[in-house]
């Protein structure tokens, strides 16, 4: 099918470049063993260690939060929450998670196979008929493109672990990502082809996480995030996570800050991404990175996941999904390894992070988790150099098992 009239191409902004290469670092730095700084072993605490960035501003503020499956090891904050009003980092604080809304979403979905209500290997159009008539780019020049059907259809898989070609976004999350309803947004992936052939490579994509929120909808019969809500924060008691903070959530979120032109400082910005007022009526739930929660309730999450399901004494998942969801399920002609919404490595390690340098990484051969909270919008990575000081400190310091299992 060939097109001759002017197809509007995705608009791929600077924020839109920032989420992928945030996601491309954390897959770095699950799939590479961590190295230990000079000095580092001498360490008394996580503060320690990141407190040098913070005075040579290039940081304004962190949470650090160390757990295993059974309870918390480690909570510390350090630095500012507010640098001009000087109001410090606590452990209360809110950050925005971003991409790391994405495990949490898969999780979500994860809740309905366990109950038989769906199959990872369903196709999406089963739950969605819009998606029975996708096409797929076939060729692509300046003022042509043809199209063509793809060779099979799009599965829940695909679209939990970026492989189903669909793109990163569509027009309609235009100028910011929260500002339609769920269906709308996922009815307009299908105006768009995809690109490449369902399963046979990777493309980072909210959309095919939102089209899985929007499948909890349709399975749940109740809205995406009062599932996300009834079905998984409340059972972990994630009591601060949310698409929409309350006011006075509002006044306990970290300023996100950037190095500014000369590297003199950090300059204050706005979360590009999401409609502000942040706690206002009229912004949406985006499954693949909008919520805000804290380093607690990221550490809870956690805890389910290293507990293979198990939270306390209340089973949230099976086995058998918590494995689905932390094995590589992108083929091995890509390089990035990715499981259902989270990032994965080859020694056991998994987790997750966001457009604004917040990260949770999960180590279920050590039983151990390191939740690390910032609000960092694109300053030289000076932080990954400190979360991975912190995480391979607090391995030495909490894990039984300094070096991963064989």
């Amino acid at each position: 099918m060939a097109i001759t009239h002017f197809w509007r191409s995705l608009h791929v902004d600077r924020t839109t470049i920032l989420v992928m290469i945030r996601a491309s670092l954390f897959l770095a730095l699950v799939a590479v063993p961590i190295s230990r700084a000079p000095g580092q072993q001498q360490a008394e605490s996580a503060t320690a260690i990141v407190q040098p960035t913070i005075e040579k501003g290039r940081l304004a503020g962190a949470v650090v939060l160390v757990t295993n499956r059974d309870k918390v090891l480690l909570v510390e904050a350090m630095g500012f929450q507010d640098r001009d009003e000087k109001l410090a980092m606590t452990t209360e604080s809110l950050f925005w998670i971003a991409s790391m809304s994405k495990p949490m979403t898969a999780a979500a979905l994860m809740i309905l196979v366990d109950e038989g209500k769906v199959s990872l290997d369903d196709p999406v159009a089963k739950h969605l008929p819009e998606f029975r008539e996708m096409w797929l780019t076939a060729e692509k020049t300046s003022g042509q493109m043809t199209l063509k059907r793809p060779g099979r259809a799009i599965t829940i898989r695909d679209i939990l672990s970026h492989t189903s070609g669909l793109p990163f976004k569509s027009a309609v999350e235009e100028p910011t990502l929260d500002i339609a309803p769920l269906s709308l947004v996922v009815r307009s992936y299908t105006m768009l082809p995809l690109l490449f052939e369902p399963g046979m490579g990777y493309q980072y994509s909210n959309a095919g996480i939102n089209t899985a929120g929007r499948i909890i909808e349709i399975l749940s019969g109740m809205p995406y995030e009062q599932f996300m809500a009834d079905r998984l924060f409340a059972p972990l008691g994630m009591k601060d996570t949310s698409f929409r903070p309350t006011t006075a959530q509002v006044s306990r979120i970290a300023k996100s800050y950037r190095v500014n032109n000369d590297a003199t400082g950090l300059d204050e910005v706005r979360i590009s991404q999401l409609k502000y007022p942040l706690d206002g009526p009229d912004r949406y739930p985006m499954p693949g990175g909008g919520l805000f929660s804290t380093a607690d309730d990221c550490g809870r999450f956690c805890r389910m996941v290293l507990g293979q399901g198990m939270f306390d004494s209340t089973r949230i998942l099976s086995e058998a999904s918590v494995v689905e969801l932390t094995r590589r399920q992108t083929p091995e002609s890509v390089k990035e390894s990715y499981g259902l919404g989270f990032s994965v490595g080859g020694d056991g390690s998994c987790g997750h992070g966001g457009a604004h340098a917040t990260n949770m990484s999960i180590d279920r051969n050590r039983g151990l988790a390191v939740v690390w909270m910032v609000q960092d919008a694109g300053s030289p990575p000076e932080w990954r150099t400190s979360e991975g000081e912190v995480r391979a400190w607090a391995i030495k310091r909490f894990s039984e098992r300094p070096e991963p299992m064989q």
